[in-house]
Parts: structure tokens; C-alpha cells; sequence
């Protein structure tokens, strides 16, 4: 076992941070800062890393440099992993910095979506601080001729617990050099209840930056010689290039068209006359159309649904209806729709002496780095991908086309190339959340309890259809094509189907607790095993002052609960329904989780909140509308999300469960908010919804039927 540290000069492999960024230097969160940074040579593989200099460095005054493949979007783990790491090494909060989706910088990573960087890379991020520190630990005895055992650590100091005046800092030990000893046996990360950095709720890290506008995005980078490019693009998903003319566009002062396969763009050091140019140019296509819509993709969905797959079973179908004393069959019916984040797809690529490097609006910095890298067939270690601050992704940003054309132009035009999509190029190549159909059909006894759980998905994906009540006769079957059925692609929209798949549970347990005569609350309960989800529930009704519903007068309240990146969630609304125009206006949300342990309560607390708002669009207003494959809806004033006008009155409640690892908190309170506004509104007015959003039209179609 190599016991020494080495001196910063000696050549090291890629996560030699000594030869990057030199003995004693702090790196803070600035991508603009690391432009002119030598490169390191690419990982092999695409493995996690096991050694833990990947992870942190210590520079000679102790501040603790945090790498992590992972990127800000608004979610705040740019607080939360260096809590983390700070009470995992027992320095203090204000010595870790953090550097964030460097792919020369920082630990591979596959992408930052999941809700899976707390539970996930938060326990390999311990580990190899874990390591580190009985590292240091291990040195010190040597430093101080003291025994391990008699050794502690206070605020990145080790001393000795006999002799209280000896001690040496981790700064003094590490001296911003990359150390070379590992453990044979690794060390167990620190007990959840000796931390006292993590459960703080804090401000975010970022919050100065970000409402003084200091917060550099993709788009804020500028470089000498920068051109921005407007790419030629087709009128439908279904066309394909026949003809082009770019010759009117060439007269547009300052205006280079440069061209490559079907990759057709104008350059122009002023964006407004790239627009200008980029409409000039007269192209002619063929069309190949699938012969759908909006208003009949419930039908084509079923139609090419004719591929099954039971993803899951127990008990036996014919003996739930046997036992069921009443059937209840429903059919739910999703839209497409548009993650629409307030920045666009953004990135600006240089390329210089056979080496790219691109700074881009990704949840995948990794994932450019490769795309990058086959596209233009060049070795890994070639392309460097930064990540600065991302302005919102919620899975639409797990693709990284732009980047990938960023690249390709910088290279064919030998200057710095900046590709920022114009809102209705956001839509038009946006991974929209797939349309799907719900089929269910289950059955209750005479005491209210469940005894039947048919449920048939078609195209809307696994993700929340945990049936989570007790039935012994469950059966969920997943239905997909022989071919391509969406007429665009489709992708991750946060906490991808779980609001889909909730929404059908929790309303048909609505409607079975309804025929039952049942407090729907109580149904719940009485069909429920689960403690910690009944927990919930019991929190959130104390949380709302729930009472049972008294009859129908144009105000009710709803109940939904879910289960999302192992967290469980329960909430109640109150809405109120206009029944002349079918408007519907939600009062109040509460929302009760059960997280385990929450790293930053306050962080958390934002993201219930955020996903609750964004959750109220999914419900009542997002719908892509389109023709074929063509996209009609092409901004916000054809596409609504949610307005600070709509906004109810939220309270949130985080179960206390420090006696258990963390979970994910970025998406669960999104997946209840249709289910539980739709039961609201069955509880105020007696009318069903099965189709979203739920618009005033529908409200109205729906009150027809009661």
C-alpha cells in the first residue's frame, strides 16, 4: 500500500487534479472560469469511478472542492450534495465548493434526471468522502506519531483526543495535491444521526447569483469571433429535403450559409440578422404523414396497441370478479405535452487544434461529450462539454441536439458557433410526455374492500403504477406497437407517467369509495397496508383539516396518494367549480411526504411546492396540439402553463424520518395533482373527468352527465 502522497508535477492519469488545477488552487462554481483549463485524458470506460479523488480535492487552506457529473436546473442540489459531503467529512459548510458538469472536471455521470442525485450519487459521493477521510485520519498518525484510535476529527482538524494541542488540518495534509492511498477495506459512511450540517433547512448556494442576474447560462457566454447560426428547419416531423436555394439569404450583410447532409445553416455575428437571413432561404419537401391528431390519438393509440406485455401479477383475475360483489370499468384518456422550460435549448461550441469544447444547456453533459464525439469522429478526450446553470429541463433537456449542431457548425465554419433555439424551434424538436390510454377495471365486496385490480396501459409507460392498495387479484399489463406509433418523439416529462398512472388509480378509487359509501380518506385507509403510506395520509388530513364531505355545493375536496423515487406522497385540494362556464379554480393543496431523510428541508420544501404549480398545468390547461407531424402549438400564447394568478394556497409537510436513507424529492409532489383536483371536482359537482386537461369544456361535457 502506497502510503505517500506525490508531488503535483509527476504525469497522472485523468483525475489528476494537481496537474489541472495546481497545488492549493479553489475552484468555485463558475464555468466561465474554467474555459482556458488544460484538458485531462477521457475515461476508458463509462463506469462510476472508484477512486475517491474523483469526488473532492482539499487545497492547502482546507476548502473542499465537491466534482460531480451532475448539473443545476433549479432542483438545489448544488446546496444539498455539498451538505453532504461536508458532514461526511466534518468540515465546515462554507469550506465545500462544488463544480458541476465538467466533463474534463468531474466524475462520469449518465445524467441528472430520476430524482436520483441525492439517493443515488449521494451515496457514492459519502463513500469516497468516507474513504478520504479515514485517508487523512491515517496520515495524521504518521504526521502526529499518534495512534488512529486516538484521533478525531472537528471542522476538517484532526487531533489528537489525549493531547488536545496536537493536531494537523486536512489543508496541511492533503497540500492541494492528489493523494495516492486507497483503503483495502473502505470505511462506512457516517451514521445519519451524528450529522449536523445535513436536515438544516438553507438558502440556496445559488439564490444571489440567480435574482441579481449574475447567473451565467449557456446563452450568456460570449467568445471573440462568436457567430450566431439559424438552422434551416422542416415544416413537419414527416418532411424530408428536396430542393434549397439560399442564394437571397447570402445578401443579408454578414451572412455565411454553410452546409452539411441535411444540416443547413445561416451564421451571422448578429442574431437578428441571422433570423432575417434564415426565412430567405426557399426550400421544397415531400411529406410523409401519419394520419393523426390531437383529437383522434386515444383511438390510433388503441388501434396499434397490439403488442402485451403483463409487467406484473398476483392472484387470479377470474377470482376477483368471483369475490367482487360490484365491477367498475373506466377509460383515461393523456395528451401530449411540451416540457417548455423558460430557457431554450442552448449551447456554443469552439472549436480550436482539433478540440471541441461546447457549453451547453443539458441534463447529459456526458451523454453530449458522447453524441459530440461519434458524430464528428472524434476520439473522447477530444471533446470537452461544460455545463454552466441550466434554466430549467424537467427531462426535455436529457437530449442534446442542439449541442450536437453547435459542434458540427463550429467545425465546418473553423469560428466559435452559438445555436439558440427560438421558442418555436423549443417546441417543434421538444421529447414530448407520449400520449396514452388508461384502461381499468376492478371490483370491491360488500365491505368496501378491494378485491379485483385489472389495469391496461397502452403507450404511457411503468413509471407510478405501483397498485400500492392491498388487492390479492392484481394484474397490470403494458400495451406497445410493431412500429414507430408516436408521429414525434417522446421522452421523460417529470416523474414521466407516474401523473398518468396516478391519476387512473386514484381516481378509480375514488369512484369504487363513492360506490362503496365510503369517506374516501377512509376507503383508502381500510384498503391500505402500507404504515408509512397510511402515515401520510394521516399527516396531510391533520395538515389540511380534512373533514368528511357534506353533500354537493360547488366546493369539494379531493384526496390522492403516489409513490415516486421512493418517496412516498399524499395531498389534498379544495377547488371550487363554476358550473356556467365549467372553469375550475383550486383553493388549496397540502402535500405530505415521506422522503426519509430530508438533506436540505427548505430545498425540498421548494420542490413540492414547484412540482404542485407545475402539476396544476398537466391538469387543467397543457395539451400539444397537432396534425400529423406537424406541430400547431408553437408558444406561449397557444400553449398555457401555469400563472402566479392560479396559484392556491400550498402547504407542505415533510415527515420526520431521520432513521432513513434520503429519497428523491425533485418530482413526487407533481404526481397526485391531477388525481387529487379531479376528485375535488367529483366531490363538488358529482361529475367525472377521464380526458385531460381538465378544461372548462370538458368540465361542462362532464356536468351534462350527472
Amino acid at each position: 500500500m502506497n502510503k505517500n502522497i506525490l508531488p503535483g508535477k509527476k504525469a497522472l492519469p485523468r483525475r489528476d487534479f494537481v496537474k489541472l488545477l495546481g497545488g492549493g488552487i479553489i475552484i468555485v462554481f463558475n464555468p466561465l472560469k474554467l474555459i482556458n483549463l488544460p484538458a485531462l485524458p477521457a475515461d476508458q470506460g463509462r463506469a462510476l469511478p472508484s477512486d475517491y479523488n474523483a469526488f473532492l480535492r482539499i487545497a492547502e487552506d482546507g476548502t473542499v472542492t465537491c466534482f460531480t457529473g451532475k448539473i443545476e436546473m433549479g432542483q438545489g442540489i448544488i446546496t444539498s450534495l455539498p451538505q453532504m459531503m461536508a458532514d461526511e467529512l466534518d468540515v465546515p459548510l462554507e469550506k465545500v465548493k462544488i463544480i458541476m458538469g465538467d466533463t474534463d472536471l468531474c466524475p462520469y455521470d449518465a445524467g441528472t434526471w430520476g430524482s436520483l442525485s441525492t439517493r443515488v450519487f449521494g451515496p457514492s459521493m459519502r463513500a469516497a468522502a468516507a474513504e478520504a477521510r479515514m485517508v487523512l485520519v491515517d496520515l495524521a498518525s504518521q504526521k502526529l506519531n499518534v495512534p488512529a484510535a486516538q484521533l478525531e476529527i472537528r471542522d476538517g482538524m484532526v487531533v489528537d483526543k489525549v493531547n488536545k494541542g496536537k493536531s494537523v488540518s486536512y489543508g496541511q495534509l492533503a497540500k492541494g495535491q492528489k493523494i495516492e492511498k486507497h483503503l483495502d477495506i473502505k470505511p462506512s459512511v457516517e451514521d445519519f444521526s451524528k450529522f449536523t450540517i445535513v436536515g438544516k433547512p438553507l438558502k440556496r448556494a445559488d439564490a444571489l447569483e440567480k435574482v441579481t442576474g449574475a447567473a451565467k447560462y449557456a446563452g450568456d457566454i460570449k467568445l471573440d469571433g462568436m457567430v450566431y447560426a439559424r438552422i434551416l428547419r422542416p415544416p413537419s416531423h414527416g418532411a424530408k429535403l428536396k430542393t434549397v436555394n439560399w442564394s437571397e439569404a447570402e445578401k443579408v450583410p454578414g451572412t455565411e450559409v454553410v452546409r452539411e447532409g441535411d444540416l443547413i445553416a445561416v451564421l451571422n455575428p448578429d442574431r437578428d440578422s441571422a433570423d432575417e437571413a434564415v426565412v430567405k432561404i426557399t426550400a421544397e419537401y415531400s411529406f410523409n404523414e401519419k394520419a393523426v391528431s390531437n383529437n383522434t390519438i386515444s383511438d390510433w393509440l388503441l388501434k396499434n396497441g397490439t403488442k402485451p406485455r403483463i409487467s406484473r401479477t398476483k392472484g387470479d383475475a377470474e377470482n376477483g370478479l368471483k369475490l367482487s360483489d360490484k365491477i367498475f370499468e373506466s377509460e383515461f384518456h393523456f395528451p401530449y405535452l411540451a416540457h417548455s422550460p423558460i430557457e431554450t435549448h442552448t449551447a456554443l461550441a469552439e472549436y480550436k487544434d482539433g478540440r471541441i469544447t461546447v457549453w451547453a444547456a443539458t441534463q447529459s453533459p456526458f451523454g453530449l461529450q458522447d453524441g459530440i464525439s461519434r458524430e464528428l469522429k472524434l476520439p473522447r478526450e477530444n471533446v470537452r462539454v461544460i455545463t454552466p446553470f441550466v434554466g430549467g429541463g424537467f427531462g426535455g433537456k436529457s437530449m442534446y441536439t442542439q449541442g450536437v449542431e453547435a459542434a458540427r457548425l463550429a467545425r465546418l465554419a473553423n469560428k466559435p458557433v452559438m445555436v439558440l433555439w427560438t421558442r418555436e424551434e423549443e417546441f417543434f424538436y421538444d421529447i414530448f410526455h407520449p400520449a396514452g390510454v388508461i384502461k381499468v377495471r376492478s371490483g370491491i365486496d360488500r365491505d368496501g374492500l378491494i378485491k379485483l385490480w385489472d389495469y391496461s396501459n397502452y403507450f404511457g409507460g411503468t413509471r407510478g403504477n405501483e397498485t400500492i392498495y392491498d388487492v390479492p387479484n392484481d394484474k397490470v399489463t403494458e400495451y406497445s406497437g410493431d412500429t414507430v406509433v408516436h408521429p414525434f418523439a417522446t421522452g421523460p416529462w417529470r416523474a414521466p407517467n407516474a401523473q398518468d398512472n396516478t391519476f387512473a388509480r386514484e381516481v378509480q378509487i375514488d369512484i369504487m369509495a363513492s360506490a362503496a359509501s365510503i369517506d374516501p380518506l377512509e376507503f383508502r385507509m381500510k384498503n391500505l397496508t402500507d404504515q408509512s403510506m397510511k402515515d401520510c395520509l394521516k399527516a396531510v388530513a391533520e395538515l389540511f383539516g380534512y373533514k368528511p364531505s357534506k353533500g354537493r355545493n360547488g366546493t369539494g375536496v379531493g384526496i390522492a396518494v403516489g409513490l415516486d423515487a421512493g418517496t412516498l406522497v399524499a395531498e389534498m385540494a379544495e377547488v371550487s367549480v363554476d358550473t356556467k362556464t365549467g372553469r375550475i379554480d383550486v383553493k388549496r393543496i397540502a402535500c405530505a411526504q415521506d422522503m426519509g431523510l430530508c438533506v436540505n428541508p427548505q430545498g425540498a420544501t421548494l420542490q413540492m411546492e414547484g412540482c404542485m404549480m407545475m402539476g396544476l398545468g398537466f391538469t387543467l390547461s397543457e395539451e400539444v396540439e397537432f396534425e400529423g407531424g406537424k406541430v400547431l402549438t408553437t408558444g406561449f400564447d397557444n400553449y398555457s402553463i401555469p400563472k402566479f394568478v392560479i396559484q392556491p394556497e400550498l402547504k407542505t409537510k415533510i415527515l420526520d424520518r431521520k432513521d432513513k436513507p434520503p429519497q428523491g424529492g425533485g418530482e413526487p409532489a407533481i404526481i397526485p395533482i391531477a388525481a387529487v383536483v379531479a376528485n375535488a371536482v367529483y366531490a363538488a359537482t358529482g361529475a367525472r373527468l377521464y380526458t385531460f386537461p381538465l378544461t372548462p369544456a370538458r368540465v361542462l361535457e362532464a356536468l351534462k352527465k350527472v
